[in-house]
């Protein structure tokens, strides 16, 4: 797989469900030196999906210390362990999704901590690359629930790509860059 060649502090890799996203991002993590850190946004709710995050541990290899934060994105950004030549995150979507779905959540909170997110990634000084679910390319979901986190990740994916050097759309594989110069290796 092709990678990007670039010098940029925050990227943003977008795509749909096993569109190569994630590998890609591992790419271009690679070519920034150790220690990096991967911060899995994930909260395994049952074995298979416990099973699913395992295998993308085995995968990554020794060359990654994987942190685990279900909500708390913004405050570990602001001020991650020094250190790191990398900061991936995987995945954006599933972070908004743990905000979606904690008890009491509402629209104008969870576009609070968005916005905050947002802040925190402008002031980033540790390069960050942030992965996540493109969704709103499908047909208009039946509830209101699903209605809501396909807003809301829209929203998201246009504040964060406001402020990313990068922004590459991986779909079969393939990168699209989107934003910013780079060649490839």
């Amino acid at each position: 797989m092709k990678t990007i060649l670039s010098s940029f502090r925050l990227a943003l890799v977008l795509g749909g469900a096993k569109s190569g996203k994630s590998g890609y991002a591992l790419s271009l993590a690679a070519g920034f030196p150790q220690p990096r850190l991967f911060v899995a946004t994930c909260e395994p709710r049952d074995a298979e999906m416990q099973a699913r995050v395992d295998n993308h541990q085995r995968e990554r290899g020794p060359d990654w210390e994987t942190r685990e934060l279900c909500l708390d994105l913004p405050d570990f950004l602001a001020a991650p362990p020094p250190g790191y030549g990398v900061v991936l995150v995987d995945c954006l979507t599933m972070w908004l999704t743990n905000l979606l779905t904690r008890e009491g959540a509402n629209r104008a909170g969870i576009q609070a901590e968005c916005a905050r997110l947002t802040k925190t990634l402008a002031a980033a000084r540790t390069p960050t690359i942030l992965v996540s679910n493109e969704v709103g390319w499908g047909i208009v979901p039946e509830n209101a629930l699903a209605r809501a986190f396909r807003d809301l990740a829209g929203m998201l994916h246009q504040q964060v790509a406001g402020i990313a050097d990068l922004v590459v759309l991986v779909a079969a594989g393939l990168p699209l860059v989107l934003k910013g110069v780079s060649g490839e290796r």
